[in-house]
This record gives C-alpha cells, structure tokens and sequence, in this order.
C-alpha cells in the first residue's frame, strides 16, 4: 500500500530512468512522453548540460534566502529572462510552479492599481474555459467546473467572457470579423461590469489543458490589447505552458505580436529539472509597487540558485541547439500527420495548436460538433490505451470539464522525424482500439 495520493486511484508502474523524449519503468518498458510530461520537459530528459550545471551549483549552495542574500544564479537567470522578454517588461519575480506564477501576477495588477490611486479595480477577467492554477486567486480565474465548484465558497469569483472557440461556433479562424466577435465580448463585459471596477485581463495567448491548445482567430489578441488600453486595465499573459518555445516562438503571444503587462511561465521554463517559474512585469509597475511599501507577496523558494542554476543552463541548450526552429519545423509535421488521421478516423472533429502544443478533439458528429457520449470516458480511456501502447498523452475534458474530449501531443522540442512516426504508430494503434472498444467507425482503407 502506497502512503502516497494525487488525483486518483489509476495505478502507474515505478520510473526507473528518462532519457531524451524516453522514460523507462523499472520493468525496462519504454514510453515515448508525448505530452512532455504535463507539457513541461521541453528539452527531453536527463540532458547533460542541464545536470552539470546543477552539479556545479550543488557544490557553491543549494539554497540562499532572497532576503538575505543575492545570488549569481538568479540574477544571471533574471537578466536573459528580461532579455527574452517583450519590450518594457524587464522585471523578473521567480517561483516554484505555474500556480505560483499566476498568483503573482494577480497579486502584482491589484497592488499597481493601488500604488497609483486606482484602488477600486478588483476584478479580473477571464475566460471560460480556461485553467490559470490550483491555488485559491488562480481558481478564481480558472473557467473548468470540476476543479473549481468545489471550492465556489471559499473564493471570490471573478468574471468571465467566452474562449473563442471558432470551431465550435462554425466561424472561421481567419477571418479577422471572428476575431472582433470574440475579442468585442471583453469590452463589453467590461462595461457591464463597471469599468472602474476592472483590474485586468488573463488569458493563455496559445491554450492549454482547458481549451487544448486552442489558437486565437485572426485579430483577437491586437483587438484585445486595444481595448485593454482603451479603458486602462491590465493585459496578463498566462505563458506557463505556452512559453519557453514549445510553440515556436519563445512566447506564444509572438505570433501575433502583442505586448501584454505581465506575463506568467513555468513548466518548460524548468523543464522537468527543478520546480520553477517566474512573473515578468513592466518595470514602471514594479518601481511604483516597491515606492509605495513594496510587493506584498513571496514564496520561500523563490530565486532558488539551484533552481535558476537548471533553467539558465536549459535556455542555453535551446539557443544553443536551435530547438525552438526545430519545435516549429517538427510541429507543422505532426499537425500534419494529426490532421490526416481525421481520413481514416470521422470521430476526430478538430485539430489544432501552433508548433509542438497540438491537440486533437473527438466528436461524435463533425456537422453539429457534438461530444461523444460522457459515459464512453473517452478522454481517460484513449490515455490508457496509449499508455500501453507505449505513448504518453495527455487528456482533458474539452466543454468546462465536463463533457468532451481533447488530447495534448507536445513531445519535447529535441523530437526529429522518427520520434513523430513512432508518436503517429503508437497513436494509431490505440485509436484503432478505442474505436472497437466504443463502437465508432473507422475508414480502414484512408
């Protein structure tokens, strides 16, 4: 009997070892992590410059407190973050975990407001669905039932506008009157609202888990940057998975160009090595939060030298091995690929996501969009089957958790061509199984 728990009962075998996009079972079985974990090792595993790096600031400390010292880790890692970011945000905080990262940001817009006599702006908007984060704040901008109906009572819930799920609604991703449609939703929240009430804007510029890696329509991000400026509330971009270059881009919002306020990243931002994360601000805000009293706010690890150690040596193996170009060329392959399963499987209803974060919805109808049935537990039951397949992906409920199923496949940013044929092999094969398990139509022939 294990004294540990998670989220559920699903037993997994004990990891013996990871090895570039591999992970090996203490039975010598080989799995290919096609969902990086949960999203999060972007340079693969064990990589042997990251571990020298943490090795040789193992041998200096393994933990200095910030308020007692500075170190040559953090600041070396502060400095290439302010250098990777976009214009104006030059501020570093770090963190242990996209939570973390979240809650900062939050905590960072609400005292900036009262920094500058803005006092009555408290409320956040956001999107449903959307996840930003298991802590309290975060949940409270989080849009997924499940997780955050439990806990209605002990938060203050905060506004939401619609994801732009184009493909749902049957409009089109290109055309920039979709992108108004959506994005105009803000604006008039906003005013319902009270537009003196309304702190900022959160939104993952490239989705994740709640929307699978959803792909804003054409316009959406530029409309929604003009109308935060037009009524003077905050734009927070929650990067925690899409930044760090797994979209082929260091940030995901770089493909359309906008510049938020504040941004949020984890997971590839450590890559699997050590816990971190970070909140990059504008630096006006910052001086204006530390003139008025400073930042109340803080977590025990942040800045952790070994941590920061980790994730500077992980930006180095990315610039150094050109892997963001590579998660780019690799991920409009596999797009490729996925998109072509909908031939030979009628029940896939969606493809989408930019570079290495993808993801594929089923459907039981590709007119009308709708889910397949709840009892079928598709969205758990394809994992496992991949799994003993010897593929890990990574699944969640697509239409507020609950109901709908989407797929995560984000290899790590270090796959090649031959890493993508075994993805779509071992992809196949548990389709072609979950599909004479649930009943569904399979066009053997495409």
């Amino acid at each position: 009997m294990s004294h540990l728990f998670y989220q559920s009962k699903s037993p997994r075998p004990f990891l013996e070892r990871g090895e570039g996009i591999y992970m090996y079972d203490v039975n010598g079985r080989r799995y290919l992590d096609g969902s990086s974990g949960a999203m999060v090792s972007n340079i693969g595993h064990s990589n042997p410059a990251v571990l020298a790096a943490m090795r040789a600031q193992m041998d200096k400390s393994t933990f200095g407190y910030r308020l007692h010292f500075q170190t040559e880790a953090s600041e070396a890692l502060a400095t290439k973050t302010a250098e990777l970011s976009p214009r104006g945000l030059d501020r570093v905080f770090f963190v242990s975990g996209g939570s973390e990262a979240v809650e900062s940001a939050l905590k960072m817009a609400r005292q900036y407001k009262l920094a500058i006599g803005q006092g009555s702006r408290f409320k956040v908007i956001s999107r449903m669905p959307s996840y930003h984060g298991s802590t309290l704040g975060a949940l409270a901008v989080t849009g997924y039932d499940p997780l955050t109906v439990p806990f209605a009572p002990m938060m203050h819930e905060m506004p939401k506008i619609p994801a732009p799920r184009a493909y749902l609604d049957g409009l089109d991703i290109n055309d920039p009157a979709t992108g108004l449609h959506y994005a105009n939703m803000l604006e008039q929240k906003i005013i319902e609202e009270g537009p003196e009430t309304v702190l900022a804007f959160i939104l993952e510029p490239v989705g994740g888990a709640s929307t699978g890696a959803l792909v804003p329509p054409a316009g959406y991000m530029q409309r929604i940057r003009e109308i935060c400026d037009a009524y003077d509330i905050l734009l927070i971009h929650d990067e925690v998975m899409s930044g760090g270059g797994r979209t082929g881009k260091f940030w995901g919002a770089d493909h359309w160009g906008t510049v938020p306020d504040i941004i949020s990243i984890s997971k590839g931002f450590g890559g699997g090595y050590v816990p971190l994360g970070a909140m990059i601000a504008r630096g006006d805000m910052v001086e204006a939060v530390l003139e008025t009293g400073g930042f109340q706010h803080g977590h025990t690890y942040a800045g952790n030298p070994l941590a920061c150690a980790a994730g500077l040596a992980l930006i180095g193996e990315i610039e150094s091995n050109n892997l963001i170009a590579n998660a780019a060329c690799m991920g409009d392959l596999l797009k490729a690929r996925l998109k072509g399963l909908m031939n030979r499987y009628p029940f896939i209803g969606d493809v989408r996501g930019k570079g290495l974060l993808l993801a594929f919805e089923l459907v039981s109808d590709r007119v009308t969009m709708e889910p397949l049935a709840a009892g079928l537990s598709a969205y758990q039951r394809l994992v496992d089957i991949a799994y003993d397949e010897g593929l890990i992906i990574y699944s969640r409920r697509t239409r507020g958790g609950l109901n709908g199923d989407h797929f995560l496949v984000c290899p790590p940013m270090i796959i090649g061509e031959d890493g993508i044929e075994e993805i779509m092999q071992g992809l196949t094969r548990a389709l072609d199984k979950f599909a004479a398990e649930a009943g569904l139509d399979v066009d053997s022939a495409a």
